[in-house]
This record gives structure tokens, sequence and C-alpha cells, in this order.
């Protein structure tokens, strides 16, 4: 718990005054909200309700929506940059993919026609069954959406993740073909949870809010279990191997390496990478990688983005350097499941698989859905 607070203060030092909009700032129209979703962690978002089940959405970088509900019509006079969303919301072009397990834990996937990712690209069973089947289909990734199928799918949101911002005319495209576009911001939480806690939009969005706050207090229970402890003194490197040899590595400060932190874990690299840039990872040379990991106690390899690895033996192929790891004599070598960048709504349970793999002295009598021991 102390290191759960302890990251509290921080994100509430940091981003205090950064939350999107004002509580009470209205519709232009004299509506003022009846009331303020409760945020914990997120910082990115705001929602207000307003008389008659209509709902404000407030995103960091300026855009509004308000979501009308079923049967209701767009109130007179509100201000010019809110973009109205009908409810139901639904055959929804989604190519932010970490959101889809907020979707899909929600139980609303439906909700989702169109999809910027190919069924052999998504690690959620109901995304890749949807597309097999036909009830999702593929509509062209974020940079080059089909406009043509998302017009005759009667598409009536684009969610995108922040990638769009490199996609030159992306945006403005869907906007002319009368498609409003959310862009997702999660990414931008400080903390973890901050990402998690995203399911309360997409739940304000399908009247799911209920469901949204229970599986949101999973988490952040799951997450407290982990950081009530003291910190386990296990220093941690978790790091891919590229295809030209280097190690990839999260920088400090990035929602993995304070997974680790709150896990009771240290990350190895304090002061990595710039904190002004966007990007989460930082390319090591060989030499400056292993000069600063090889005397870690605990090694994961992220499977995530470089491909699945089976075997200490394998992973040893690709870098054999690897071999004079402390960790690696030890046998204290970890590896990512595939899905876990596309399960954003269960950080707070890897949060604490990365705590029982810290504190372990039974390695293989775990049980985890994220996490397993290279042998």
């Amino acid at each position: 718990m102390k290191r759960l607070a302890a990251w509290l203060l921080i994100a509430a030092t940091v981003l205090s005054g950064c939350a999107a909009g004002n509580p009470g700032e209205g519709l232009g129209n004299g509506w003022q909200p009846e009331k303020t979703m409760e945020l914990e962690y997120a910082h990115e978002f705001q929602v207000d309700y307003y008389q008659g089940g209509y709902k404000q959405i407030s995103l960091a970088d300026g855009s509004r929506f308000l979501v009308i509900p079923e049967g209701g019509k767009l109130p007179e006079g509100i201000a010019g940059d809110i973009v109205p969303l009908y409810q139901p919301i639904e055959n929804i072009y989604l190519a932010a993919t970490a959101a889809m397990c907020l979707f899909d834990g929600l139980g609303r996937a439906d909700a989702i026609r169109l999809s910027g990712t190919k069924a052999e690209g998504w690690y959620i069973d109901s995304a890749r069954r949807a597309m097999e089947n036909g009830s999702m289909l593929y509509a062209g990734k974020y940079s080059e959406p089909d406009y043509e199928r998302i017009l005759e799918e009667h598409c009536s949101l684009a969610v995108e993740s922040t990638m769009i911002g490199h996609a030159s005319g992306v945006k403005e495209k869907l906007e002319e073909l009368g498609i409003p576009v959310l862009i997702d911001q999660a990414s931008h939480e400080s903390h973890p949870l901050g990402r998690t806690e995203w399911i309360k939009l997409y739940g304000a969005l399908l009247n799911e809010e209920e469901k949204a706050q229970a599986l949101f207090d999973r988490q952040v229970k799951y997450m407290e279990e982990a950081a009530a402890g003291e910190p386990t003194g296990k220093t941690v490197a978790f790091f891919y191997i590229s295809s030209t040899g280097s190690a990839v590595v999260r920088k400090s400060g990035d929602y993995v390496s304070k997974m680790i932190e709150l896990a009771g874990g240290e990350y190895i690299f304090h002061d990595l990478g710039d904190p002004e840039k966007s990007t989460s990872t930082v390319n090591l040379e060989m030499e400056t990688f292993f000069a600063a990991a090889k005397d870690a106690d605990v090694v994961i390899y992220n499977s995530a983005i470089s491909g699945q690895v089976e075997s200490l033996a394998q992973l040893l192929e690709r870098c054999p350097l690897l071999e004079q790891f402390k960790a690696v004599q030890t046998g204290d070598v970890w590896c990512t499941s595939q899905n876990m960048y596309q399960e954003i709504l269960q950080l707070g349970q890897m949060t604490k698989e990365f705590h029982q793999v810290f504190t372990t002295r039974e390695p293989d009598s775990l049980e985890l859905d994220f996490l397993y021991r290279l042998k």
C-alpha cells in the first residue's frame, strides 16, 4: 500500500490542473451538469452527466462529445465544438487496438463492427472469433482505413489511438465523411490504473457504467494487494531483442516500469529515455545493455513484441550473451504472454503477477495468465 500511495501522490502533484475539462463548464447553452464521473487515476478524460440522460465526454486534447440518449434530440445552442453521438452507438470502427479488451470486458464487443486489426493480430478470443465468423470486418489499419467499407457499414464512431496523429489527413477525412473520431488517450495516463480506468469512458458510451466500475474496482484490489508490502529488493530487467540485435527496453517512468516498481521490484534503468518524447521504449546497444542488466535478479523477456519464446534455450539462441546474466544462472527468467499489450483491463492483475514472481520461493507452483517461467 505504501508504494501505491507514493505513486498516487506523484500523479496528483504532476497532473493537478491537467484533467480534461472543468466540472460545471456546461454545454454553452445554459445547461449545467448534475454530476461528474468520479475518477481515481485517469486524468485524460472526464464525463459530465446532464438531465435526461445526456452525457458530455471531454478529452485532454480538447475534444468534446455529447452522448445523446436513444430517442433524444440534439439540444439547441450547444457549443459548436461539441460532437454529438447518438445512442445506441454501434458499428464502431476500432483502430485503437488496446481498447478492444475494454469493450470485451463490458460484454459489448458487439458494438464494434469494423476493426483496424486483422484476425491473426488479435489475442482477444472474442475479437478473433468475431472476425472469423464475419460479425466483425477488417476495415484497414489506422493509417489506411477502407473509407468505402466504413461508409457501407454505417459507422457511427471511429475510435482511434494517438497513432492517428502520424497518419496525415485520416482524421480529417473521416470527419469529412460525417464519422466522429474519438482518440483514445489512455496511453498518456501516468499510472497503470489510469489506463484501465478508461473502461469507464466506454461504459458511459454504452450505458454500462455499473459494470465498468465493478471491473475497475477488481483491478484496484489486485493492485493494492501487490503494492501492500515493502519493496522486495529484487532488481528487474524487462526487454526484448530486436531483429538488429539491440536490446529494446522500457524507458524510466513508463507504465510497465511503474508496474514493476509497484509490485516491489526495482527497474534497472532509473533515468532512461527522454520524458518529453511520447515513445515508451529505448534501443540500447548490447554492450550498454549488458553492463546495466547482467546482475539483475529477475529477467522478464517481452515476447509480446518480438514473438513467443518457449524455452530458455530458445532465448539464448536469440542472444547468447544472456547466458552470462545472473538471472539466467539462477533460473529467474520469465517471459510475457503475447496478449500483454491487448489487456489494459488487467493491469492490476499483471502487477500482482509481477509481485508473485518477485516474492515466490516455488516458481513452478505459480499459475499465471501473463507471465511464464523459461526453463
